[in-house]
């Protein structure tokens, strides 16, 4: 009997060996890549069948929604992307007066409309993307999960035992309002990559910053938007972008707009 608890011992052991892997930065995430996705579509699901959010219809708003898909794609080719063929990379627009947005696994965006009005140009927002598509793209979202939900139940949901197990996280992850509360590691990642990003794009590689700027300049630093709760200090975060800014000496130009500007775009949301 003890011979066959350990090997069964061995072979769970192989086991979760097999089904975790290392991602592109090789951090070990139990969560595969097709398991991003679909919990990913499981959150957008709920959060599309929540009466609580009201996200706006790309056929209502047919011009905001296509500015804010160029917006995207000029991130995503920017090369620097590591899961830019694998993860959905949809947006969404909540129309909710508040400064947030949040991203889940497998690419799922979703920006509110109070955000968009109080960022002042392209740069802004742009910052802001990046730094959500980069939440998703360094799988901050699962390695966060596998931290808060624990092993077994991720390994439970990763081998398909129980499907309602993927739903259940999926609920609560929505009806939170926003994905998970990130560390200062993650955060400070995230806005270095947004960096990156853009900087292979027209737009100002530190377009975030002005943004934490304008937070530090209002009082809103420590206590602002929901999605800053745990971020580091507005303050400090200024300062960081623009010093990986001078690192990879890329462009801090404004981008120059023709045609549907950023002011077009805010004006056309309800």
């Amino acid at each position: 009997m003890r011979m066959i608890n350990i090997l069964k011992s061995v072979a769970v052991l192989f086991l979760l060996i097999g089904i975790s892997s290392c991602d592109k930065n090789n951090d070990l995430v139990l969560f595969g890549i097709q398991n991003d996705i679909e919990l990913g579509a499981q959150v957008d699901a709920q959060i599309e069948s929540d009466t609580s959010f009201t996200i706006l219809s790309r056929t209502a708003y047919p011009e905001a929604y296509a500015y804010l898909e160029d917006m995207k794609e000029s991130i995503l080719n920017s090369g620097e992307v590591s899961y830019k063929d694998e993860f959905a990379w949809e947006l969404h627009i909540i129309h909710d007066d508040v400064l947030n947005a949040f991203a889940t696994p497998g690419g799922y965006i979703y920006i509110y409309t109070g955000l968009i009005k109080y960022l002042e140009n392209a740069d802004d927002l742009a910052g802001v993307l990046g730094h959500e598509i980069a939440h998703s793209d360094q799988r901050h979202s699962s390695k966060q999960l596998q931290r808060q939900y624990g092993i077994q139940l991720l390994l439970n949901i990763a081998l398909g035992k129980d499907a309602s197990q993927l739903a259940q996280v999926a609920g609560q992850i929505a009806g939170q309002g926003a994905l998970l509360k990130f560390g200062r590691d993650a955060e400070t990642e995230a806005d270095e990559f947004s960096v990156r990003y853009l900087a292979k794009t027209d737009y100002a590689c530190n377009g975030a910053a002005s943004f934490f700027q304008k937070l530090e300049e209002q009082g809103q630093g420590s206590d602002g938007p929901a999605f800053l709760s745990t971020h580091p200090p507005s303050d400090t975060r200024v300062e960081e972008i623009n010093a990986k800014a001078d690192e990879l000496g890329c462009s801090t130009t404004a981008v120059s707009e023709s045609g549907f500007t950023y002011e077009d775009f805010k004006n056309s949301l309800p």
